[in-house]
């Protein structure tokens, strides 16, 4: 409990916590918000906590498999550690175009800023190292690596990833129904322009 209406539940990674919060959304769990992160799931505005323990004794990593709707992203891939990436995976501008497109990711779980998604899918020897000093600023739209993620910075902000390019999509929109572009289960792919 974290709170008199509040579960936290832990798991072992970002991808099985996508799958308990798709697994309670099917289900139907009575809960005003249902948030996936990278090792957790919260459930916010439960009623009845007990009942949820008792239903999420039920649950099983294996019986939920994440197909959200697919999103592409046309992207200039212009950033300005395009080289460094390339360097990185041993290949050149168009190897990165090539092997970046080619992965259909999954919005994992939002945080550090609205509407900023972490896409996962990059391959464990594709993953590359943040900036040591993070730049100050960012512009919206920035299509950058991270570590094992990659993400869409949705306003311009500070940011330590590598920045390989950028696309024009709005992310965030406050007054939309549904104001996450990449909402947690989203299938993204980046399509060149």
């Amino acid at each position: 409990m974290v709170g008199s209406e509040a579960l936290l539940v832990e798991v072992d990674d970002h991808a099985t916590a996508l799958s308990l919060a798709t697994w309670a959304r099917s289900a139907a769990v009575e809960s005003v918000e249902i948030v996936p992160a990278a090792r957790t799931v919260l459930f916010d505005g439960v009623a009845d906590p007990q009942a949820l323990r008792d239903l999420l004794a039920s649950w099983s990593p294996s019986r939920v498999h994440v197909d959200g709707p697919l999103v592409e992203i046309p992207t200039s891939y212009d950033g300005e550690d395009l080289a460094f990436v390339g360097e990185a995976w041993g290949t050149d501008r168009d190897g990165v175009v090539a092997r970046h497109r080619s992965i259909e990711f999954v919005s994992s779980f939002c945080g550090f800023a609205p509407g900023f998604a972490y896409l996962a899918g990059l391959p464990d020897e594709l993953a590359v190292p943040r900036l040591d000093s993070p730049r100050s600023r960012l512009a919206a739209g920035s299509v950058a690596l991270g570590g094992p993620w990659c993400g869409i910075y949705p306003t311009s902000s500070p940011g330590g990833w590598r920045v390989i390019g950028h696309t024009d999509l709005v992310l965030w929109d406050a007054t939309s129904a549904r104001p996450a572009l990449l909402a947690p289960g989203t299938r993204v792919r980046f399509v060149p322009r």
